[in-house]
Formats: C-alpha cells, sequence, structure tokens
C-alpha cells in the first residue's frame, strides 16, 4: 500500500535507524548467532552525542516459522533488560515503575506496531495497589501502558499525553514504541532498533513530532521500533545505489524530480501479517523483559 504525506523537500535519504544514518559510530561491537533456520545480528554503536543505539537484524519476520518467536523474543528480552539496566544503574525488578507508550495509528496498518503492541501487554501497575502480595509473587516490575493515538485523532501531541501519563505514574523509565521508517526494503520487519535516546515520531517521513525523550518526560526514555515503510525517493536513490549508479553519474532531471518533495510512503503488500508478528514479538520480548511472561 502506499501513504501520501505532505510534500518535505528531499535532501538525504529518510531513514530512522542509527546502522543507515551513514554516521560513524565511535565505538561498534557485533555478534551474530543461530535463531531457527536464520541468524540473527546483533549491532551496538556509540555514537558521538554518548548515545547507545542496538540493532537487532533478524530477517524478515514474515519468513520466520511461529517455532522462531519464542527464542527470538527471549533475545530482544535480553537486550530491552540489558539496555535498561544502563539507563536506571541497576536491574528492572518489582519496585521499577515503568510506563509504555504504543504511539502511532492503530487504524492504519503499517503505522499500527505501537498500539497493536500495547493491546498485547499484560500490565501489573493496577495489581500492586490492588494484592500487594499477589504481585510481589509475580516478581515482575509495575508495568503502565496507553496508546495516545496521532494529532488528527485527539488534537494532542503524542508527547503532551505521554508527558501527563508520566505525571500521573511517576515511572523510573518510559519505553516509547513506534514504526519506522526505513532506507532500504530489506530491513522491512527485519530489524529491531533500540535506542537510550527516546524516540522522534514521524522523523523517517519528514513528519516531524515533538521528541519524547528526557527533557519531555522526566525519566529515561528508551525507543523502540521496527521499521515498516519507505520513502519512495529514498527507495530510488537506493536502488540507484545498489545498481552501482555513483552519485555523480545520477541525471540532474532525476535529482529535480525526487526533491520536489511529492513523495509517497510504501509499505508491503503483507504489512496486515507483518505488522501482527511484529507486535506480537515485541510484546512478548516486554512481557518477558518486564512482566510476568506469556500467560
Amino acid at each position: 500500500m502506499s501513504i501520501h504525506v505532505r510534500p518535505v523537500p528531499f535532501d538525504t535519504p529518510r531513514t530512522d535507524l542509527a546502522c543507515e544514518s551513514g554516521r560513524p559510530p565511535v565505538a561498534f561491537e557485533e555478534t551474530t548467532t543461530q535463531v531457527g533456520a536464520l541468524p540473527v545480528t546483533v549491532t551496538r554503536r556509540r555514537e558521538d552525542n554518548g548515545g547507545h543505539t542496538v540493532t537487532v537484524a533478524c530477517g524478515r519476520i514474515t519468513e520466520r516459522g511461529e517455532a522462531d518467536l519464542p527464542p527470538l523474543a527471549s533475545l530482544l528480552s535480553d537486550e530491552l533488560q540489558d539496555m535498561a539496566t544502563e539507563m536506571l544503574g541497576h536491574r528492572p525488578d518489582a519496585t521499577t515503575r515503568i510506563l509504555v507508550a504504543g504511539l502511532g495509528n492503530a487504524d492504519m496498518t503499517p503505522d499500527a506496531v505501537g498500539p497493536g503492541t500495547v493491546r498485547r501487554l499484560t500490565v501489573t501497575r493496577h495489581l500492586r495497589d490492588y494484592d500487594e502480595t499477589l504481585y510481589n509473587a509475580l516478581g515482575c516490575c509495575e508495568l503502565a501502558a496507553l496508546s495516545p493515538g496521532v494529532m488528527g485523532q485527539t488534537g494532542m501531541e503524542s508527547g503532551e499525553l505521554v508527558r501527563s501519563a508520566a505525571t500521573l505514574t511517576h515511572p523510573d523509565l518510559v519505553i516509547a514504541i513506534d514504526a519506522l521508517a526505513a532506507r532500504s526494503l530489506d530491513r522491512l520487519a527485519s530489524t529491531v532498533q533500540l535506542s537510550d535516546g527516546g524516540i522522534a515520531p514521524g522523523s523517517g517521513i519528514g513528519n516531524n513530532r515533538a521528541a519524547i525523550d528526557q527533557a519531555l518526560v522526566g525519566c529515561p526514555v528508551l525507543g523502540l521500533g521496527v521499521p515498516t515503510v519507505v520513502d519512495s525517493a529514498t527507495l530510488v536513490w537506493d536502488a540507484l545505489e545498489k545498481a552501482g549508479m555513483a552519485e555523480d553519474d545520477r541525471p540532474a532531471r532525476l535529482e529535480e524530480v525526487l526533491s520536489t518533495g511529492r513523495t509517497f510512503i510504501v509499505s508491503p503488500r503483507d504489512s496486515d501479517q507483518m505488522v501482527d508478528l511484529t507486535c506480537r514479538l515485541l510484546a512478548r520480548a516486554l512481557n518477558e523483559a518486564f512482566g510476568v511472561g506469556e500467560l
């Protein structure tokens, strides 16, 4: 499917992924392990601004079997716990309050990763007040969640609603989940990105909204996302690059056409299945890392 967005000038290939940004990291570590029939490569980057990004390249999720979801979720759960530990200064435990924000439009399939993940979470914040003995026996974090929708539905910035929820729940950590934009089709639903710098909704398609980060909500924000769309102009540039056409060889007229900003956001034809499996994977990983696991 394709979604038309407001024109924005095209200068560099649009992507939300640190591994596609072209910025050289100050530190880099990569490990590969086998999960099912496909390998999984975990890349850890330190940026020059001190930020930490983890990219989990797991292969197209729609090409994996159901049996691969649990081990993939466990691997992702370990990465989530490790990053949360680094951000909090201690391992998350029963005293840790976590707010999960599922960003995006639940009515638009490629943008429904956040709401779809939150819908599958097992929240536990209410259990602490309802039955503290039961809560302690579960051995989980205090997990709260919301789907703030998008400005066209609520008339409010998602960040405003997340900040209000944070004011109410006083979390130690906010986890903001969103669908991302990639530069390459190969990255769609095959890459999970974790970032300790929060998340800027819509940045990958030039529809920038207020960043959801520590400055906004008052506590560390872990950004969690999976790419589900590619900008059409970015797709053309990527295809030319793969075909071996150097930047100096590109026709001036092509550059002019692609720089008008009248581009489309493209998602695969199997986006329904792709997003459903992605939401199930992320929810399972979050439940395992901070909640009560699979019930």
